[in-house]
């Protein structure tokens, strides 16, 4: 770089160009808090202004410009709501969304929440509203507040943070130029999430063609009686899920950890997993012990697929279905077959109560639950088939995942290299 540096005595901008000049937030923006918005008015679906929450920041991209809900001018003009005017910053203030950088900028007057605030540019970048958009999803946090348990901005120290900024046209070729590159970084970001997606759908394909119809595609064929499920192989057996499985109430013993049973099938030590986020009982009543190897049953998540043969020995709450089986019986191939159950919505169908996020599946209800049975040779060949391909599957994704990651780190690498100046655009 030919240009000369100066240090900008921020500490998190380190050196920037000589000839750029020093600002705060409250010179380039005022801020516009939200409006409440009472339930009885969302779900409008079309409207003279959009209303935009917090959910509506989750898009991809730099713009907003579709909401879930809007308000008719009649409306606003009798509650007195703030309208945002058109390319300002709409980003989030309350919650853990404010620390994912939450921040879009509105191509049309709009109504936000008070869960959310505005940035409308001052006329010192007035015209380049995009480079403000750029600064502000690098510009530091130390303007958090985590002094509460919900996280959020202490706007005071937001509006007098430091920063520099060059002249309007090197806003608009930095601004412009970050347009290009990052729509590119998101362009393949999107089609790898679609991938991975993909590949999801794919597994999740695999694992109920093969524990509903085995892995030989030639055998003969015949009605299982279970709706959903058609047909299985010739020779497997139908059974009710008491007469395949024990279910077990032993005692717990206090020394040993709790197992949870997570989405993703997992079940194992809590303290394997996380600790935080969980509701923990200061009496443990009803709760059972649970031993390496049983197929574990979350009651109130098993709709979601939190199914799985537990890896450790421990304790759980009475929401646990806890089974036993006999030596013809794999569990791992039931934990595959019953998530199939989960997919297919045969366990929230038939839950006896259902909540918000859960459902209510008890045990009375499983105990008289068909299920389909393959001889303990093919449930062994299956659970060895499905291991090895969901691993390579799950390598995959893994992959993908971390790719994203890196993309989106090189992203935020690449704002703060040219909004600060430390590279210029060529």
């Amino acid at each position: 770089m030919s240009r000369e540096m100066k240090d900008s005595g921020v500490e998190w901008l380190g050196q920037i160009p000589q000839e750029w000049f020093k600002v705060k937030v409250k010179d380039l923006v005022k801020i516009v808090g939200g409006n409440g918005f009472p339930i009885k008015l969302q779900g409008k679906r079309n409207g003279d202004y959009p209303f935009y929450k917090n959910s509506d920041l989750n898009v991809n991209g730099p713009y907003i410009n579709s909401a879930n809900n809007y308000l008719d001018n009649q409306i606003v003009e009798q509650k007195k709501y703030s309208i945002i005017p058109k390319n300002s910053i709409i980003m989030s203030k309350i919650g853990e969304s404010m620390k994912k950088n939450h921040r879009k900028i509105n191509i049309e007057a709009c109504l936000i929440d008070n869960n959310i605030q505005a940035l409308v540019s001052k006329n010192i970048i007035d015209t380049n509203y995009k480079y403000l958009y750029y600064l502000m999803t690098i510009i530091d946090s130390n303007w958090f507040d985590n002094r509460g348990t919900v996280p959020s901005i202490n706007n005071n120290a937001f509006k007098n943070q430091i920063v520099f900024i060059p002249d309007e046209s090197t806003q608009s070729i930095i601004a412009n130029f970050l347009d290009r590159k990052t729509t590119e970084i998101d362009t393949i970001v999107d089609k790898t999430k679609q991938s991975i997606e993909e590949l999801k759908a794919y597994k999740q394909s695999l694992i109920t063609e093969t524990v509903t119809k085995g892995l030989n595609p030639d055998v003969p064929m015949k009605d299982s009686g279970i709706e959903w499920i058609s047909k299985i192989p010739e020779h497997w057996e139908v059974n009710l899920g008491k007469r395949i499985f024990n279910r077990e109430e032993r005692p717990k013993l206090d020394e040993e950890g709790v197992i949870t049973a997570f989405r993703d099938g997992e079940v194992t030590l809590r303290e394997n997993r996380r600790t935080e986020g969980f509701t923990h009982s200061s009496k443990e009543i009803g709760y059972q012990g649970i031993r390496k190897g049983d197929l574990v049953i979350h009651g109130m998540d098993a709709f979601a697929g939190a199914i799985g043969v537990s890896d450790s020995n421990g304790k759980s709450s009475p929401v646990y279905i806890v089974l036993s089986s006999s030596e013809n019986i794999n569990n791992y191939y039931y934990a595959y077959l019953l998530k199939v159950y989960a997919w297919n919505g045969y366990i929230e169908s038939m839950a006896t109560g259902i909540r918000q996020r859960s459902t209510d599946f008890r045990y009375s209800t499983f105990s008289m639950t068909p299920l389909v049975q393959p001889t303990i040779e093919e449930q062994n060949k299956i659970v060895e088939f499905l291991n090895k391909r969901n691993q390579q599957i799950d390598n995959l994704v893994s992959k993908k995942e971390k790719m994203i990651k890196e993309l989106e780190s090189y992203k935020q690498s690449l704002t703060y290299e040219y909004v600060t100046g430390k590279k210029e655009v060529e």
